[in-house]
């Protein structure tokens, strides 16, 4: 099995990028927003570590934000608890997924939390500021002191950029992400 982990800036379009390979991907945000949603340990650790800002069952996103906007160290406690969670839905993605030729890790910080092994095939999404900024700004919970927040905890994108085997440059087309993704798919055919 082929593990491609999807890197890139906030915005760059790696889910988007990883959905088109047509193979099983792992999408870390949703399965974190899974949790926020249905796992009471999460929920009991959370408020354990956070009991400032986390009240109430199912955790509304705007109590994880205001948490880590108050303080970047709620950020880390945050990670420490979800992280080990994460890690256990992947291995389990992985192992129920087994017999796939190619599988796809679409998790935020991969690197920084050495999630990857040496053999996996690293792809960054390549997008322009311009255009990240204004997809961000059409979120709807869009808050830059956030994503500085963010952007703080990740390894600079240049190193990504430099880690990874292939660039797919997303102009937000399908033709051209697909056309990226047809190159990539057929080196690693060969």
């Amino acid at each position: 099995m082929i593990k491609i982990g999807i890197l890139g800036d906030i915005g760059s379009g790696k889910s988007y990028v990883a959905q088109n390979f047509g193979y099983p991907v792992f999408n870390a945000d949703y399965e974190v927003a899974k949790l926020y949603q249905q796992n009471k340990n999460v929920f009991n650790n959370l408020r354990i570590k956070l009991p400032k800002y986390i009240h109430s069952f199912p955790i509304k996103k705007i109590e994880i934000s205001n948490a880590i906007l108050d303080n970047k160290n709620n950020l880390n406690k945050i990670i420490e608890i979800v992280h080990s969670e994460i890690k256990k839905k992947m291995n389990l993605f992985l192992r129920k997924n087994k017999n796939s030729k190619i599988v796809i890790l679409d998790i935020p910080l991969l690197l920084e939390n050495k999630i990857n092994k040496k053999e996996d095939i690293l792809v960054y999404v390549q997008a322009s500021k311009f255009n990240i900024l204004k997809r961000l700004k059409k979120r709807k919970n869009f808050n830059q002191k956030l994503l500085n927040k963010f952007k703080s905890i990740q390894l600079p994108i240049s190193y990504k950029r430099n880690r990874s085997h292939f660039i797919v440059k997303n102009n937000f087309t399908k033709k051209s992400v697909n056309d990226c993704i047809k190159r990539i798919l057929k080196k690693l055919d060969k």
